[in-house]
């Protein structure tokens, strides 16, 4: 049995989004306690979750991302058929390869569940494969006025909304690096009072990555390529598009072996946006992660793997077991200028503001204050807006932004 804590405060001056408040402070508090029993071969376990936020005031951003009540995430059954293999089945957490598309999302106060089936085998050769077929939970209750209350809805699964896929990995493949290739499938399609866009998406992956070590170069590079339809809105009448859209990741590094153990690396990552025409072109990441790769969720919250071309420079230290941090800096550009920047929903229809979105500079600091029991965490963004900001209609104006998060964890 393990169970865990994090109060975080958040702050946010110059609003990066579209149609919220230009300033913004919420305080977070995310409790789990998971249990699991092992007769023999089997596992039987459960997590619960709980997940809550307050401060709100009127244009809030809260949402389904900060509340989500006394919700078993976590109810499965699973066993080692073998000593190679494994399945697993009911309420469960997925991370997956790079968790670029699949993942439990862990600096937000809320996290991703799936509900299904996974399979995990060995096979030879240092060649693994995993195989999923599970409906991704829908967080409930999503109106405003329930989760300001922080009301309690069980989260919703059904095959309005499926999720397929298989992931194989081979270890130590070429100079020392892991190769994956991957393809996940969503169908979604409209549910009673839930109308959408009916994705149907078609994701196919492929990377290759070295891991850090002191002394040595490490790199990773993973491409995705996205097909599949979408509908123009969420009525029931809108016309169909087909899909075509891609992401690039690449990024190379060095790790000294002096006493910070410092790490330089430098990045890269483009997401295709929607260029008007018979195509639809915006990279849809399904249920990644972005905080490792690009910025903060929670407040923040306006960069992810859409519509993007980003060059960042990172340092990283680890000098003592008690303490890390990292500084990242990123000129941001729109991969197409007539769509919205990233997830930040500005945009300028005509392409008249340009691509130049913005200079972010992000870090974190973590401290260990008593050692596998509680860690001091501080995440620092200031964005520099570009000239998208001075020109979009609907831009929340150019006034830079400052978004601050400072909390503790406590885990036992």
């Amino acid at each position: 049995m393990r169970a865990s804590a994090r109060l975080r405060y958040e702050v946010l001056d110059g609003q990066p989004r579209a149609g919220f408040r230009l300033s913004e402070e919420q305080l977070d508090l995310r409790t789990t306690l998971f249990a699991e029993y092992r007769p023999g071969p089997f596992r039987i376990a459960a997590e619960l979750y709980d997940s809550r936020a307050w401060l709100a005031k009127p244009g809030t951003t809260l949402g389904t991302g900060e509340v989500n009540t006394f919700e078993l995430v976590q109810a499965y059954v699973g066993a080692d058929l073998s000593g190679s293999a494994a399945i697993q089945a009911g309420r469960m957490t997925l991370n997956l390869g790079s968790r670029r598309l699949v993942a439990a999302d862990d600096y937000r106060n809320t996290t991703n569940g799936y509900s299904g089936l996974k399979v995990e085998a060995t096979l030879a050769d240092q060649v693994s494969a995993t195989a999923i077929y599970v409906l991704p939970q829908v967080r409930l209750p999503d109106d405003l006025p329930s989760l300001l209350d922080l009301e309690t809805k069980w989260d919703r699964e059904s095959l309005d909304l499926q999720l397929w896929g298989l992931l194989l990995s081979r270890r130590n493949t070429l100079a020392g690096a892991t190769v994956e290739a991957g393809y996940f499938g969503l169908a979604e399609n409209d549910a009673p009072g839930r109308p959408n866009r009916n994705r149907h998406l078609d994701t196919f992956s492929a990377r290759m990555i070295r891991d850090a070590r002191a002394g040595q170069t490490d790199f990773e590079v993973e491409i995705i390529y996205q097909t599949g339809s979408i509908r123009t809105s969420t009525a029931a009448e809108a016309a169909s598009l087909p899909v075509e859209a891609w992401f690039v990741h690449a990024e190379a590094g060095y790790s000294f072996t002096d006493l910070a153990k410092l790490r330089l690396a430098l990045e890269f990552d483009m997401a295709s946006g929607d260029t008007p025409g018979g195509k639809f072109g915006r990279f849809d990441t399904l249920f990644g992660m972005r905080r490792a790769d690009l910025a903060p969720a929670g407040l923040f919250n306006a960069v992810g793997r859409a519509n993007i071309a980003t060059l960042g420079l990172r340092a990283e230290i680890a000098p003592a077991r008690s303490w890390d941090a990292f500084v990242t800096y990123r000129p941001m550009w729109l991969a197409d200028r007539r769509d919205s920047f990233s997830t930040s929903g500005v945009r300028d229809p005509s392409g008249a503001a340009g691509r130049f979105a913005g200079h972010q500079l992000d870090g974190r600091l973590r401290y260990w204050l008593v050692p596998n029991v509680a860690r001091w965490e501080t995440n620092l963004v200031l964005l520099a807006k570009g000239r998208l900001y001075d020109v979009a209609p609907n831009s929340p104006g150019s006034r830079n932004t400052v978004y601050l998060s400072t909390g503790v964890m406590l885990t036992i």
